[in-house]
């Protein structure tokens, strides 16, 4: 949906990792206005597309049926199946997009669950490592991100790229609200200094 990116924005203005709409975001429980939009919190968004994903298995019973309306909208993918007959999207005839989106999943989940069958000979030390945090808890309104990230030890800068479901330099936070900060551990942002680590050893091929 981003190419993993937690602050892509599409021309239709889908946001965040999972590419949520505005009205998709707040249907599933997220907070988006001008000063917060949780749909590019990384976790906060995958929760939410994990509802949306399971909502959409109970009513399809198969996830290629899921897959096509998380491109095309379960609107239309339902109107689809009823007025095609069929009861799997792999018998749809759909706008191009949408038809080839449940087949570059597929295509997707099979590179990144063995790259090296898939000729990406790839070694530890090449994968991206995870940022540690310490995670601040804000339950008051923040009158200057800049100020604040600055008694953190951090700049603004650094806190807009740890968490772009910040969307202004203020937090009014009328209701009292809380809201978790992630501020980078020094080390972990350091490429040299990170620890390496291997999530998948299907990743990395022998030294």
């Amino acid at each position: 949906e981003s190419t993993l990116n937690p602050r892509a924005l599409s021309p239709a203005k889908a946001g965040g990792l999972w590419q949520l709409m505005p009205a998709t975001g707040k249907e599933y429980g997220l907070e988006v206005n001008e000063d917060v939009d949780e749909r590019y919190d990384p976790v906060k968004a995958t929760e939410a597309a994990s509802r949306y994903l399971k909502n959409a298995y109970a009513k399809y019973g198969n996830w290629e049926s899921v897959a096509a309306s998380y491109n095309g909208g379960m609107a239309r993918i339902s109107k689809e199946l009823g007025s095609q007959q069929v009861d799997s999207a792999y018998d749809l005839y759909l706008a191009d997009e949408t038809m080839r989106y449940i087949f570059r999943m597929l295509a997707m989940k099979l590179i990144m669950e063995n790259p090296s069958a898939y000729g990406f000979n790839l070694t530890a030390d090449q994968l991206y490592q995870p940022i540690e945090y310490k995670v601040v808890e804000v339950n008051t309104p923040v009158d200057d991100w800049a100020a604040w990230a600055k008694k953190q030890g951090i700049d603004y800068l650094t806190l807009r790229e740890h968490n772009p479901w910040i969307r202004s330099k203020t937090l009014p936070n009328k209701s009292g609200k809380t809201y978790k900060v992630n501020i980078p551990t020094r080390d972990s942002l350091s490429r040299s200094r990170q620890k390496v680590k291997v999530y998948n050893p299907a990743w990395v091929v022998a030294d």
